[in-house]
């Protein structure tokens, strides 16, 4: 059983299980670099699936709470990233079913006729941009809040936050298979929406 003391430690050395396991002992000092390594990606990661970054901020704090309130449950049999984002997704679920809201992400690059993954980026179009980019992410964005919820989710989760897929299955508490078959299928409807964007403009 691991077991971390609260005496002489350097909490940025510890891995994320080694901290919780901490504050779990006591050490609210790891409790907050847990904070520091994750809010920024947790902050991303809900602004995807609200597309509101007010949003996305309140849902974070509320996560960190349940964190903070819910510390007792987190077992070593799991990695820490995955029951935090269990965590997380189902705050986003409870929040997103009171408000019927749906997320919106950006895409900047994307080759149809790529078989490999593509990558949705963390990045937001700025006003500043040129009008045709402005054009073509609000037609993005329109492309993928038409996915499905249960394909918005999964592609999320493996393109934005990097999961690998038993880290997914976890989370969302599918079967492995259904997991890669969903985000195949999410991306298969991505590229055809896309195709026809890219296709328009030639």
């Amino acid at each position: 059983m691991l077991e971390v003391s609260n005496q002489h430690i350097d909490n940025k050395k510890l891995s994320d299980e080694e901290l919780i396991i901490a504050f779990q002992n006591g050490n609210v000092a790891a409790f907050n670099e847990l904070v520091l390594r994750y809010k920024d990606k947790l902050v991303n990661f809900l602004f995807r699936y609200t597309g509101n970054r007010d949003d996305a901020e309140d849902l974070a704090q509320d996560t960190f709470v349940k964190l903070y309130r819910s510390k007792h449950l987190y077992k070593e049999i799991a990695k820490f990233s995955t029951w935090f984002y269990t965590i997380a997704i189902n705050t986003a679920k409870t929040d997103s079913r009171k408000k019927n809201r749906y997320n919106s992400i950006s895409l900047s690059e994307f080759d149809p006729d790529e078989d490999k993954d593509y990558e949705l980026t963390a990045n937001v179009i700025s006003p500043e941009d040129s009008a045709n980019a402005s054009m073509e992410h609000h037609y993005i964005q329109k492309a993928i809040d038409a996915l499905e919820d249960y394909f918005k989710e999964v592609i999320i989760l493996r393109d934005i936050q990097d999961l690998d897929y038993d880290e997914i299955a976890e989370i969302t508490g599918l079967p492995l298979g259904t997991v890669k078959s969903r985000i195949n299928r999410g991306r298969e409807k991505l590229k055809k929406s896309l195709s026809k964007i890219y296709n328009n403009k030639t």
